[in-house]
């Protein structure tokens, strides 16, 4: 249960002057917090987010989200986090809050790293886009074309299977099929050949929705086989050096080295716990293996909104963003804010209607990090959180943005 829900539920049944009591006391409390070894130290305003924007509108709004923001990463403790927002193909707010490391002061900022976990499986759906846009495969050329040794329980089943089958997680395999056997360390190579055939078929492909690590990546064999390059490789090629994430990357070498980077936090009975940087999931790139920084995500939100024309085809990108099945009762995504009938699932992203709007969006979590992206191509608006904790503030930090947005 969130600090958010507990404070507002008290004093919903104090009396008026513990009410008074109660928030002096948290004010108190934040001031205080910079000096706490388990508490974030706010980052310096200049170094961590763009000159003021121009448009009275706009700024109001960032202004009042940073303070929101701020607000709770104090009252939720929230070790680290770094933000970033974008409108009309520029960064208009970036800003890191918190620390790397709660046993230490040093603040996170536009560069510090974190793992990005489940947002991963954006890159790769986009990615997959590109190829197919270079003609190299097609949406609809069966997986086993250029990945023989992929089959299923059902042979016929498996040989109907195709790329976007995989991004959507309709294959049909069951919810969460061997990702077990990724966090043993497993090569996909290995899980797919020797024991997609032991799993049984749960559903109809391109109708089933069950939500997939392994199959996901089963894409990166495919990439492998019609380009002869790795997933990381062709990852660094296409999108992080022609975008500009000039720190991004894709394994846990490169993490481990990062000088400035955010350490993962877990919860305990005294708070937060840092730990290591964990090789968790970077033998499953695709699915939960990229690292960035918010400075990077800055980019990527630039890209998505179609301010990369260069890059990646507008084309290419609503077709990834095209909806292939309903979540149904999979998940509960924002309670209180969407609805289960309003969420899709498209290639690598979460597509939610919320009234008139279509947001697309994913979370992520891996190794004590946590992630939150969401943008409305429509408004040309978009926004990514960060955070070096799995912190109860990260499932309101996004309706919270789009709210303010709404009512702008």
């Amino acid at each position: 249960m969130s600090c958010v829900y507990l404070r507002a539920r008290y004093e919903n049944h104090l009396p008026f002057f513990l009410q008074i009591r109660m928030v002096t006391a948290l004010l108190f409390a934040s001031l205080l917090l910079p000096s706490c070894a388990n508490a974030p130290a706010q980052s310096a305003f200049p170094e961590n987010r763009p000159l003021p924007t121009g448009d009275p509108v706009l700024q109001a709004l960032l202004d009042d989200y940073d303070r929101y923001f701020s607000g709770e990463m104090a009252l939720t403790m929230t070790p680290g986090a770094a933000v970033v927002i974008v409108k009309g193909g520029e960064v208009v707010f970036m800003r890191g809050y918190g620390v790397k490391n709660t046993g230490k002061p040093d603040s996170v900022d536009a560069h510090t790293l974190f793992r990005i976990g489940s947002l991963s499986k954006g890159f790769a759906g986009v990615l997959t886009g590109m190829l197919v846009q270079d003609s190299l495969f097609q949406w609809d050329d069966p997986v086993q074309k250029y990945f023989p040794e992929f089959t299923l329980r059902d042979p016929k089943q498996a040989a109907r299977i195709r790329p976007w089958h995989l991004l959507s997680h309709t294959t049909g395999l069951p919810y969460h099929a061997y990702t077990n056997l990724i966090e043993r360390g497993f090569d996909i190579r290995k899980i797919v050949t020797e024991f997609f055939p032991k799993a049984p078929v749960s559903g109809k492909e391109g109708e089933f929705f069950s939500y997939q690590n392994a199959a996901f990546c089963a894409i990166e064999e495919v990439m492998r086989k019609v380009t002869g390059k790795s997933y990381q490789q062709l990852l660094v090629e296409k999108i992080f050096l022609p975008a500009g994430m000039q720190t991004a990357s894709c394994d846990y070498q490169s993490m481990q080295q990062a000088a400035n980077k955010a350490l993962p936090h877990f919860q305990t009975g005294h708070g937060w716990r840092v730990d290591e940087v964990s090789p968790l999931y970077y033998n499953a790139a695709a699915a939960g293996g990229v690292n960035a920084s918010i400075s990077d995500m800055g980019e990527w939100l630039k890209l998505l909104l179609g301010h990369q024309a260069g890059i990646v085809a507008d084309a290419t990108l609503e077709r990834v963003f095209r909806p292939v099945v309903k979540t149904g009762k999979e998940r509960r995504i924002f309670p209180g804010w969407i609805g289960r009938d309003e969420a899709s699932y498209a290639l690598g992203w979460r597509v939610l209607e919320h009234g008139a709007d279509t947001i697309i969006y994913h979370g992520g979590y891996v190794n004590g990090y946590k992630g939150e992206i969401a943008f409305n191509r429509r408004d040309g608006i978009g926004i990514c959180v960060l955070f070096n904790a799995n912190s109860s503030f990260s499932n309101k930090c996004i309706p919270a943005f789009f709210e303010r947005w709404k009512k702008q």
